[in-house]
């Protein structure tokens, strides 16, 4: 029996997305971006590809036909996963294929951040050192990566990553989860006694804005922050103020509460040398994305064949 196949935004994956194999009907749209948009183009599809587009409960009860949504990606957020398991559908999504991107991301961020390298290559392009009267000049502080502490929350597979080329760099890693494993710490050592903070957890109510402004107050100075998972983890508001103030040292964001930031967002607005955001790439080099399309094939062929894999609970 042909299976009808719609990938709703192919646009957002920069891979080659092999053929199924079994009969299908497949089409893919660029984006898709109304929810009306959505009901329309599923209609009668039994599996839908998605990987930013919101699938809530009122699209979902228009989609009887919709057995399958296969998400090309790790976070769910997007799915009313309760919904969906009311009517039968099955959920899976992309595991272990940022194993690489994302920690690189990571440190790229942090040297950027505590060696200021941005701001400096900023002023030598505004022609600052033409002017200076010395051969270096020292408008923005640098601090060493070896000896300073690392706190990694969220210790999973990306946690333990990034911990791994942290001490080869010679930091201290600290590391929180809330599933109890060996060798952690509380969320408040974390905060207190890291030089640099990395956030590797899931959005859901309780890790909603897990970083605010009592959290920041609680940091280190000197520390920087950086978040590769999801915007909603950081109160952005809370961040800005505590960057201007000097409340901490430095952010690195590949992740905003709105993407993309169509109404202007707060961090993306703000013009400082201690801020950067990247427009949600940490996951996106060449070689990673291959591996989630074909992981994302993969997920659908054994779902067809019985045996689905990487299915995400409600």
């Amino acid at each position: 029996m042909t299976k009808k196949i719609v990938f709703l935004d192919r646009e957002s994956l920069d891979a080659k997305v092999r053929a199924f194999d079994f009969p299908h009907e497949y089409t893919e749209y660029d984006s898709t971006w109304t929810p009306e948009e959505t009901v329309e183009r599923l209609k009668g599809a039994e599996i839908a590809l998605i990987n930013k587009v919101p699938m809530r409960a009122e699209v979902l009860k228009q989609l009887p036909d919709l057995k399958l949504i296969a998400v090309a990606a790790t976070g769910t957020d997007v799915v009313d996963k309760a919904q969906a398991k009311a009517q039968g559908v099955t959920v899976v999504n992309i595991r272990n294929y940022a194993f690489n991107t994302v920690p690189e991301h990571v440190v790229g961020l942090m040297f950027a951040l505590r060696r200021a390298i941005v701001p400096y290559a900023n002023s030598v392009r505004r022609g600052d050192w033409n002017k200076s009267k010395q051969f270096c000049y020292f408008d923005y502080p640098i601090y060493d990566i070896a000896g300073s502490t690392l706190g990694i929350v969220g210790y999973g597979a990306l946690g333990k990553s990034i911990g791994k080329r942290a001490e080869a760099l010679g930091m201290k890693v600290i590391a929180y989860d809330v599933f109890p494993q060996e060798g952690l710490v509380d969320f408040e050592t974390i905060l207190t006694q890291s030089d640099v903070i990395t956030l590797h957890v899931p959005l859901t109510p309780d890790t909603k804005n897990l970083i605010g402004r009592e959290q920041l107050a609680k940091m280190k100075k000197s520390a920087i922050l950086i978040n590769t998972a999801r915007g909603g983890l950081v109160d952005e508001a809370a961040l800005a103020e505590a960057l201007q103030d000097g409340t901490i040292a430095g952010a690195g964001f590949d992740v905003v509460a709105q993407e993309p930031p169509k109404d202007g967002n707060i961090l993306c607005d703000l013009d400082l040398p201690n801020l950067i955001v990247t427009p949600h790439v940490a996951w996106a080099s060449k070689e990673a994305m291959q591996i989630l399309a074909d992981q994302l094939v993969d997920n659908v062929e054994a779902y067809v064949a019985g045996k689905p894999q990487n299915v995400v609970e409600g």
